[in-house]
């Protein structure tokens, strides 16, 4: 790569991220404050009607309530001017009062009238509402004591109900399998998101364990990728379940691992996460249609050629992540990548009102014609602060 090719990919990088940041803090969270919550009564919904621009009267999921108090916040820290600290207030106070079950652990789902809708307990929304917390005690001070001791709360529900002899945690009780890995990665965030803002112990040594985990289990000793479920040893699940791997959670592991692998200099966790990604881009990127699609086998062909929109958030942020920590040639081949991970992510831009997007786009290049999910804002989000704060510094 020349003096010239670098500049102009370096630019281009920088350009993205400005016109991402626009988009976000100008078109999506005015569209998801107006339509995809409710400020009076402190509640949010799954989805956005494409046709209405209104949100769809539907069961609002536990997982998705965290992810919109991140993506208010972190907008906020990007530009946008809304009552981004008192909405995420209200929001975790509803996301308590209405998931949170007398057993100790976030339920599923509530109705549009919150009455619980799914009381089943998923790792998961558990991951999440860990997350969610952090988001609250690192923005308004009056609130970090009592989210500090709700998540502590949760995290013991778990160390006592779901703790795994080996290490990680269960997803039944009584045990169930498969045993799944994506939990474990949000749990992963969600420490590392603790590690920052608290000196409490418990975080800083569960993101270590749930590392070892990954480093150890989830990822195949001889392929270096990651599968994604597992019997209740921890060893693949048995049968064709144990053979899927997602080139989404290649790259998002690969983001996660990277920066756990610098901060505690940990070379293999850095030889892992680049693994990782060469098998997400080698493998999981369709080149015609130049996205990042659902799953592949363990021996890298094609399982599932749908193509969903968070699955190029983390191809963004996994080459982010590795530009960052890399010198020389390495270090241009991911900055290269960026513009292409980004022109994967505006496609499903394409075609919607501002500030909405299409989620899956099928094997023969067509979108499903379905609303805008809530969820996907927390994976749009993270990935254009973090090519932000990398942009900034080229």
């Amino acid at each position: 790569m020349t003096a010239n090719d670098l500049t102009t990919i370096r630019e281009t990088v920088k350009k993205s991220s400005e016109n991402l940041t626009r988009w976000l803090t100008e078109k999506a969270l005015p569209v998801w404050f107006a339509a995809g919550a409710d400020l009076v009564t402190g509640e949010c919904f799954e989805a956005i009607d494409l046709a209405s621009m209104r949100a769809v009267p539907v069961p609002r999921r536990a997982r998705v309530v965290p992810r919109q108090i991140y993506s208010f916040l972190e907008g906020a820290k990007l530009g946008w001017a809304g009552p981004a600290g008192e909405l995420a207030i209200k929001l975790s106070d509803w996301h308590g009062k209405a998931f949170l079950t007398d057993a100790g652990y976030f339920a599923g789902a509530v109705d549009m009238e919150n009455r619980i809708t799914d009381p089943s307990f998923d790792l998961y929304n558990q991951a999440f509402a860990l997350l969610g917390f952090a988001q609250i005690a690192a923005a308004p001070p009056e609130r970090r004591a009592s989210a500090a001791a709700q998540a502590l709360n949760l995290l013991n529900f778990l160390f006592e109900n779901y703790r795994h002899s080996e290490a990680g945690f269960r997803e039944a009780q009584p045990d169930k399998a498969p045993l799944c890995s994506n939990p474990h990665m949000h749990l992963f965030e969600a420490c590392l998101a603790w590690e920052v803002i608290s000196d409490d112990p418990v975080w800083r040594d569960l993101s270590d364990e749930i590392a070892e985990l990954a480093l150890t289990r989830f990822i195949d000793p001889v392929n270096g990728g990651l599968r994604e479920f597992f019997d209740l040893d921890w060893t693949p699940m048995p049968g064709d379940k144990g053979r899927v791997m997602e080139p989404g959670h290649q790259f998002e592991w690969a983001w996660l691992l990277a920066g756990w692998g610098q901060s505690r200099n940990d070379a293999g966790a850095l030889i892992a996460a680049r693994r990782l990604y060469d098998i997400g881009w080698t493998y999981g990127i369709d080149e015609s249609r130049g996205v990042a699609f659902m799953a592949l086998n363990d021996d890298f062909t094609v399982r599932d050629p749908v193509a969903r929109l968070w699955g190029q958030t983390e191809w963004i942020k996994a080459a982010v992540a590795l530009a960052r920590i890399s010198t020389g040639a390495e270090r241009e081949a991911y900055l290269a990548d960026i513009p292409d991970a980004v022109h994967a992510l505006q496609i499903y831009f394409k075609g919607v009102p501002d500030g909405l997007w299409h989620d899956k786009l099928t094997s023969e290049g067509q979108f499903l014609d379905e609303p805008a999910p809530a969820s996907s804002l927390y994976h749009i989000v993270c990935a254009i602060s973090e090519l932000s704060a990398f942009a900034k510094s080229l």
